[in-house]
This record gives structure tokens, sequence and C-alpha cells, in this order.
């Protein structure tokens, strides 16, 4: 359980031309291939940042 096969992404891949159509197809994958960008920056700016306070933190405590 838990698993996705083929079968259920074929499934998934119709009802998504169905609701959908084919014509928006590329529009939905284009808003949603920025938005997996975005997160994946801001994901990656937090880390940066929690980083570098953590070397601040640690440079601060050995003075």
């Amino acid at each position: 359980m838990g698993h996705i096969g083929i079968t259920e992404v074929i499934l998934i891949v119709l009802a998504i031309i169905v609701l959908f159509g084919a014509k928006k197809l590329p529009e939905i994958g284009s808003a949603l291939g920025k938005a997996i960008r975005e997160f994946r920056k801001a994901g990656k700016d937090i880390e940066d940042e929690v980083k570098s306070d953590v070397e601040d933190k640690d440079n601060g405590q050995k003075s």
C-alpha cells in the first residue's frame, strides 16, 4: 500500500486529460514546473540561512 503502479499513473493522466483537455496540459505543466522550482529555491534559501545562523552562533561562542 502506498506504491503507485503504472495502472494508477495511466488513470491519473487520463483523468487530467479529461478534466483539463489536451490543449491546457502544456500550460499546467509549465505552471507546475515553475511552482516546483520556486519551492526548491525557497527551501534552499531557508537552508542556507539556517546554516549561516548556526555558523554565526558557533563563531560567537568560540570567541
